[in-house]
């Protein structure tokens, strides 16, 4: 599309083929007009929303998106969309050219390629909606997708994030559909894209139990649900909006979604309950006889597909909604998912650990995290002295490209520290100091179940070092013959390592250089970890040897003499810990 048009001003209604990237095919798209012109002053202009966005004025950009119904073919989604999305930006802004950097990493070259992309296991591919793209938009959307899976290994189970993807593409180029993804999956403050099975659904349940208070069209369903009951029904919620709803309707969605978050989503949702029970409600109406006839869930699909209203109309009816603020979706949000955590733990609680070749990776996981492994990356945290870490990092943010390529050598050689069967899991952040705060219970609570473990701890000087440890925290909790808790435990797998400034490994005095163990040594050469409610430490023993200590409510003491995991001293000025677990953890 020409740079020209992206920020023009809306004065005349453009051609509907000029309106459109080259990778969308227009034809199949409608333009709707909401009322007769001159009945509503005139639409906004890109120009007079940009000071909204600068200046934070976040309540009266949401008003104006909401009350201004552009048309489909209106150029200003081309500049207002990217802005929207880069309000959700976490940490500093990529560098140029960054994304096709990871094109060419991934693929070898930035030239489509002619075979099918092959998509990462998140994608559902019932649900890979491409909408009006042409056949080339589908495979940038695909290879879009695809370097997002590469960059953010932590995305398990996602089927909102093609869609989402696709729909971006009707109104931007690839490189700035990539930033607008990475800004909304990165996104802190707010929620827009789930990105595990767990959290999926949460978002369902939460729609169903908003529903039962706030849509009294809730137990109107529950009836014509009949034997296959609500949940089946709910299940599918989100795809009444990204599969069912007219393009152009979904399009007016997407405008407040991009500035609001999910709870568009979820208010949308309960619109369309609302107007399906309208229409519903007269037994001789035609969406009565296809809900009795056909099934509700297939009804309100139909619904959707057929939606009577226009995209004013239906967005009118869910913000019109009351008492559904954002803190009371939020707390919905939160109670729904502790309730499916406990439920987990209780019916599950064996599927937390990982000990020995339990949860081992398929072949084809084994394949994706050898690709996955030519893009690790890091970002750091606004705050010097945190940096949450795990491996690979999504979305790399770095000052200059000798940095990146800097860091991505060190996290390769730790990566080949590890254990060969540890490096074909995918990594899970646990806790850091960053969003978990410094207690040392919470640090217990949060990681104890977990093994192995990665401790990762960056000082106010830049240093960064840490330590592997193969056994679970729990177990400072187990006692001896004598009902005594024992001081130390771990095995000799435990190992120390520091990346920056100098790079090294400091693995246990016990093995030597051929691998094999010293059966030559002392009781202080065999304490690997230790943990109680003032610290942890790992390594101990004679002078010869050096440890690593975090202390609980007081900065991290300076490494103390004694290790059989290290064999260098490593002071420390106030370092952060921050862990990470390497198998995969169900969540």
């Amino acid at each position: 599309m020409p740079s020209v048009m992206l920020s023009a001003v809306l004065e005349e209604e453009p051609d509907l083929y000029e309106a459109f990237p080259p990778h969308v095919d227009p034809s199949g798209i409608t333009i709707l007009t909401d009322s007769p012109p001159g009945k509503k002053a005139p639409l906004k202009n890109f120009e007079e929303i940009q000071p909204l966005i600068q200046q934070g004025r976040k309540r009266e950009l949401k008003l104006i998106i909401r009350e201004n119904s552009w048309p489909i073919n209106s150029p200003v989604r081309a500049s207002l969309w990217p802005a929207l999305c880069r309000q959700h930006q976490h940490g500093k802004s990529m560098l140029d050219g960054f994304y096709w950097d990871m094109v060419t990493q991934v693929f070898g070259t930035v030239e489509l390629p002619d075979k099918p992309i092959m998509l990462p296991p998140f994608v559902e591919a019932t649900h890979c909606l491409g909408y009006h793209l042409t056949r080339k938009g589908r495979a940038v959307a695909d290879r879009v997708v695809s370097v997002l899976g590469y960059a953010c290994p932590d995305i398990t189970y996602s089927p909102s994030l093609y869609p989402i993807t696709a729909a971006l593409l009707h109104f931007m180029p690839e490189e700035e559909c990539y930033h607008c993804m990475a800004s909304l999956v990165a996104s802190k403050e707010k929620m827009f894209i789930t990105q595990t099975k767990l959290l999926n659904e949460v978002t369902w349940k939460t729609v169903m139990q908003i529903a039962k208070k706030h849509a009294s069209a809730a137990q109107h369903l529950s009836r014509l649900s009949g034997a296959i009951g609500p949940e089946r029904i709910y299940a599918d919620w989100q795809w009444w909006i990204l599969a069912a709803l007219p393009f152009p309707h979904l399009v007016r969605v997407l405008d407040c979604f991009f500035h609001e978050g999910i709870k568009v989503f979820y208010r949308v949702a309960l619109a369309i309950l609302i107007l399906f029970h309208k229409h519903t409600t007269n037994q001789n109406s035609e969406w009565y006889a296809e809900a009795t006839k056909n099934g509700v869930d297939h009804a309100i699909d139909k619904f959707c597909r057929n939606m009577p209203v226009s995209p004013t109309k239906l967005l009118r009816t869910a913000f019109t909604i009351r008492a559904l603020s954002s803190q009371y979706i939020s707390r919905v949000f939160i109670k729904t998912e502790m309730t499916l955590k406990s439920k987990q733990v209780i019916t599950g609680s064996r599927l937390v650990r990982s000990r020995s070749s339990d949860n081992l990776p398929t072949s084809q996981s084994q394949v994706n995290i050898q690709m996955m492994s030519h893009t690790l990356t890091i970002r750091e945290s606004p705050r010097s002295s945190h940096m949450a870490m795990w491996f690979p990092f999504p979305n790399a943010v770095f000052q200059d490209r000798h940095q990146a390529s800097d860091l991505r050598q060190k996290l390769f050689t730790l990566w080949s520290w590890l254990p060969v069967r540890i490096t074909m899991y995918q990594p899970v952040l646990l806790y850091t100091t960053e969003e978990h705060g410094c207690s040392l219970t919470t640090f217990y609570v949060r990681v104890e179940h977990h093994e192995p473990t990665l401790l990762m701890i960056k000082t106010c000087n830049n240093e960064v070092f840490g330590a592997y440890c193969s056994t679970r925290w729990f177990e400072r909790n187990q006692k001896d013959e004598r009902g005594n808790r024992q001081a130390y435990f771990g095995t000799g797998e435990t190992f120390l390592f520091s990346l920056y400034p100098e790079r090294a490994k400091y693995p246990w005095v016990g093995c030597a250089a051929d691998g094999r163990s010293d059966e030559k040594l002392s009781h202080g050469s065999e304490l690997f970890m230790a943990a109680d409610s003032k610290m942890i430490t790992i390594g101990g023993g004679s002078v010869a040897h050096h440890s690593l200590t975090v202390a609980a409510s007081s900065p991290p003491a300076p490494s103390t003499p004694g290790s059989a995991a290290s064999r260098t001293t490593k002071k420390t000025r106030r370092p952060t810990p921050t862990r990470s677990s390497w198998p995969p953890i169900i969540q």
